[in-house]
């Protein structure tokens, strides 16, 4: 951390941090500087590695809800588009600057980002610092103790994260001074990032859409949250995920709005899955494609079964109606994740790497941390105890879809079937069965056995 008798002009870098509330590295600069600059880059790098029209979509109403509320304030958002370093130092240069401050962040494009810019900066005698923000408790500031990097099993790490001193949260300045001379910039329409069209419909992006629907959800939703979670026909969920993802929300600030309250701490115990698949990634960011547990596995090569499952016609409907919602809403209830990961790996023993990447490319909260972590906790690469485990679909459905409602939304084919065995298993109504409905992909006790043989022969 700087000290509070710093320099005279600081570069803010915004990166996952899209917001005004709690915002440690902003808070730093406009205490201790005379001018603040806030600076965001689209990089290109990222818009080609990341920019999932979804997610860029969404990122352009948070960045034009960031200008407006920094305008508010007296101050603005300089926006660049190119190499977020060179454009960075650039912007350095041009105000003057004497430090620069930063969020740091955890997957390994953030990380190289950050030693690029410390040692450019430092070649210009311009200091930089990274701060706190992006989750609620920093992904280093918890170990095992025992020497072997981060916790690996939840358990543990939630009983540490929850008896853990936080800070404070920070206070939201009520006005920073001008940014001077240097030209702001335009913010570039969706059509200028992306050659593909966004879904219509995204929920709206930005810190102030973030904080009504959070008003909203602790008001009507959270106290409920921990038995409606899983009920995916009236969705319990937040539905906040990419608001922490894009840093619209303060998860930190969250966490002290939702403890103590009826739900709670079902709630909390999510945005420590949050951190802890952060704190994951932190220490080991080639995990977003490697296996962090191998099992040996040698998954199948089967194109078209793939192809089956990102459009949702394997067969199985709770399966096919996750997959649905994606393409449909760029979203997907999460339990719904959960069944239709374990299928692509369990069932069609499909690499996990397919579904992430078929996550990423739709998903508005595509996440790296998150959606990696919870692909490799699914196929038993990553932090689950029970790495053979699977979810049976069908059970899955007669559980947290007891009338078929979701399935039924997003599976238009099995609308008119209104017996709970006949839209969870309709194969079970043989010639009558709905016509244009695929029969399903695999049968799944056969599927489970060769996945199982398959562990087994691999020695895992």
């Amino acid at each position: 951390m700087p000290p509070s008798a710093g320099p005279t002009t600081v570069v803010v870098l915004f990166t996952r941090d899209l917001r005004v509330h709690d915002q440690p590295a902003l808070a730093a600069a406009v205490e201790g500087a005379e001018r603040v600059v806030p600076l965001f880059v689209l990089d290109n790098a990222v818009l080609e590695a990341f920019g999932a029209p979804n997610r860029v979509a969404f990122l352009v109403e948070a960045l034009r809800d960031l200008r407006g509320a920094l305008r508010s304030r007296g101050s603005d958002l300089v926006l660049r588009r190119g190499d977020a370093v060179r454009e960075t130092l650039d912007t350095a240069r041009a105000c003057g600057a004497d430090r620069i401050h930063l969020s740091e962040d955890v997957s390994g494009f953030a990380q190289a980002r950050l030693r690029r810019l410390t040692r450019s900066a430092a070649g210009e005698r311009t200091p930089v610092h990274s701060f706190p923000g992006v989750t609620v408790v920093p992904p280093g500031d918890l170990s095992p103790g025992n020497g072997t990097g981060p916790f690996r099993v939840f358990t543990p790490y939630w009983n540490r994260w929850r008896s853990l001193p936080r800070r404070a949260v920070l206070p939201t300045p009520c006005s920073l001074p001008a940014i001077g001379a240097i030209e702001p910039g335009r913010l570039p329409e969706v059509s200028e990032l992306t050659s593909d069209a966004p879904l219509p419909g995204l929920p709206g992006g930005g810190e102030g859409e973030g904080r009504s629907r959070l008003r909203q959800w602790l008001r009507d939703g959270l106290a409920a949250y921990e038995e409606r979670r899983d009920d995916l026909a009236t969705d319990g969920t937040s539905g906040l995920s990419a608001y922490f993802h894009f840093g619209c929300l303060s998860p930190l600030e969250v966490v002290e709005l939702a403890e103590g309250e009826p739900g709670g701490e079902a709630f909390v115990r999510q945005l420590c899955w949050r951190d802890f698949h952060h704190q994951l990634l932190a220490a080991d960011p080639a995990a977003s494609q490697r296996d962090q547990r191998p099992r040996g596995d040698r998954w199948r090569d089967d194109p078209e079964a793939l192809d089956a499952w990102k459009q949702g016609r394997t067969g199985y409907p709770l399966v096919d109606a996750g997959m649905r919602q994606l393409l449909a809403q760029g979203v997907m209830h999460n339990r719904a994740r959960l069944v239709t990961a374990s299928f692509l790996t369990k069932h069609l023993y499909l690499d996990w790497r397919n579904g992430a990447a078929h996550f990423a490319q739709h998903l508005v909260d595509g996440d790296v941390a998150n959606n990696v972590g919870n692909w490799q906790w699914v196929a038993g690469t990553g932090a689950d105890t029970r790495p053979n485990r699977v979810l049976n679909p069908v059970r899955q459905a007669r559980r947290f879809d007891a009338e078929g409602a979701y399935v039924r939304r997003f599976v238009p084919e099995l609308e008119a079937l209104e017996g709970r065995p006949e839209v969870h298993e309709p194969w079970r109504l043989g010639p009558r069965r709905p016509a244009g409905y695929p029969a399903p992909l695999v049968d799944h006790e056969e599927a489970v056995a060769r996945f199982l043989a398959a562990r087994r022969g691999a020695g895992r």
